[in-house]
């Protein structure tokens, strides 16, 4: 097996391409082991030293480590353990995943702003992010503000700040002219 990493936008965090499916729909983020407790995968990634955030998504992992640890020391480490779990035939998650990202999902109760919003978040934003190892989580808009989640290797990465007023704020404002600003909150 063949597992190519990438670096992202944050020095603290890796992208792990395994070359398989990671999750069939969907995308889950663990900051702790408590959080994997329903995913044998994370659950064996949590065990390695340092790692302090573990994101799956669709054909990826991405990977946030201590700032304290080094990424020459604990990369061999991780490539064994995605190893292992791919030999172990294990799931990725035991039982079904609450934010399975169905946050940009429309439902009957969204206004047009909103389901606007949602679909432009999916297609242009979502694809971008996920390719720096991360995912972006849709969670209200109130009085002309839009509130999301960073999630992987977004999740306090230093130019996430930039992509969210240059890119995404900008973005929305030009498409929805209802948006005046976005900002990140933390789960």
């Amino acid at each position: 097996m063949f597992i190519q990493t990438e670096q992202t936008p944050n020095p603290q965090t890796l992208k792990f391409l395994p070359g398989k499916v990671v999750m069939d729909n969907g995308t889950a983020f663990f900051q702790n082991i408590e959080e994997g407790s329903n995913s044998p995968f994370a659950k064996r990634l949590f065990k390695i030293d340092g790692v302090e955030g573990v994101f799956f998504g669709s054909d990826f992992i991405t990977i946030t480590k201590n700032q304290t640890e080094d990424w020459q020391v604990m990369k061999p480490l991780i490539l064994g353990s995605i190893m292992d779990h791919y030999n172990s035939n294990e799931q990725t998650i035991t039982e079904e995943q609450k934010n399975h990202n169905k946050s940009l999902q429309t439902d009957e109760n969204d206004t047009d702003i909103v389901k606007q919003i949602k679909e432009l978040l999916d297609t242009r934003v979502r694809p971008a992010v996920a390719m720096d190892g991360g995912d972006i989580i849709y969670d209200s808009f109130k009085d002309g503000v839009v509130y999301l989640h960073m999630q992987g290797a977004c999740s306090g990465c230093p130019s996430s700040t930039a992509t969210l007023k240059m890119g995404i704020e900008n973005m929305l404002k030009h498409y929805v002219p209802e948006v005046q600003e976005v900002r990140p909150i933390d789960e």
